[in-house]
């Protein structure tokens, strides 16, 4: 009888460390996915300032973010075409862009900050792929006002 008692004892042991251990696994695992969620959720991005300093190896190579706003009057687009030249600024260096595609209709807003993703091309003029438009934090406030 003492052995039966010995072996029940060991069967449970052992699957307390099977229960544990899954536990653990099963925390880790949700760490790390949380860990991707947020990492992945960031965007990193140079201001005109940072991307003009940038060493020229850099510009031609990687793919780059900058931030920055539209400096008055600087928009223009081609006739019966998509691509649009502009200039983004920091407010006190400049930058020369253009965009083949749709532009964001807050693109216009002067208080719009706005991160190009793409590339500089072969005469240091930014290339951007992509254009995402950060709606300003006044308007939130003129909203809540109005509620």
């Amino acid at each position: 009888m003492s052995e039966s008692l010995n072996i029940n004892e060991n069967i449970i042991i052992n699957n307390k460390y099977k229960i544990v251990v899954s536990v653990l696994v099963l925390i880790g695992a949700l760490s790390y996915l949380i860990f991707l969620a947020f990492n992945s959720a960031t965007i990193y991005y140079y201001t005109v300032g940072e991307a003009n300093k940038l060493d020229n190896n850099i510009k031609s190579e990687r793919m780059l973010r900058i931030s920055g706003t539209l400096k008055p009057n600087s928009f223009s687009r081609e006739e019966d075409s998509t691509t649009s030249y502009f200039i983004l600024t920091d407010g006190q260096e400049t930058l020369n862009a253009y965009h083949n595609g749709i532009i964001p209709d807050l693109f216009f807003n002067e208080h719009s900050e706005i991160i190009l993703e793409g590339r500089y091309d072969s005469n240091k003029n930014f290339q951007s792929n992509n254009i995402i438009v950060k709606c300003p934090s006044k308007y939130s406030a003129v909203e809540e006002e109005e509620v």
